[in-house]
């Protein structure tokens, strides 16, 4: 293809500044992202779980972190991440398995629900916790 130029004005391959943006591609680049998330996640526990096993002072400091106002924050964007990873492993599981929901209004539709089923548990599930201790 040496000497030949490209005429054509449009990209040689779609990216997110052609794609028109809709809920069924933003809970598949959201899947990835809490999948990234969750090993972060897992590796702050992993952080506390060593911080008790360290001894009193380790795990008072890291529980001044978890405690904090950040902390809080981060702790409960974890936890949606995790439900919300969660809801979208079981779409993935039922589009492999009996291949159901594939149609765009369905596959948006499950998306939306999936976003807020895992915003929803995760307050609930919070609410939960913080009226038990």
């Amino acid at each position: 293809m040496s000497g030949s130029e490209w005429t054509d004005p449009r990209p040689m391959s779609p990216h997110l500044q052609v794609w028109k943006w809709h809920w069924t591609m933003a809970a598949s680049i959201f899947h990835r992202v809490t999948g990234v998330g969750n090993y972060l996640g897992a590796i702050l526990v992993s952080v506390w779980i060593i911080s008790i096993a360290a001894g009193e002072e380790a795990y008072g400091f890291v529980e001044g972190i978890m405690l904090s106002p950040v902390g809080q924050i981060l702790l409960f964007f974890w936890l949606a991440s995790v439900l919300f990873h969660f809801f979208n492993g079981i779409r993935h599981l039922i589009w492999d398995g009996p291949k159901a929901g594939f149609t765009p209004k369905v596959a948006s539709l499950w998306s939306i629900f999936n976003f807020a089923a895992a915003l929803v548990a995760a307050a609930t599930i919070w609410s939960l916790a913080t009226n038990l201790f």
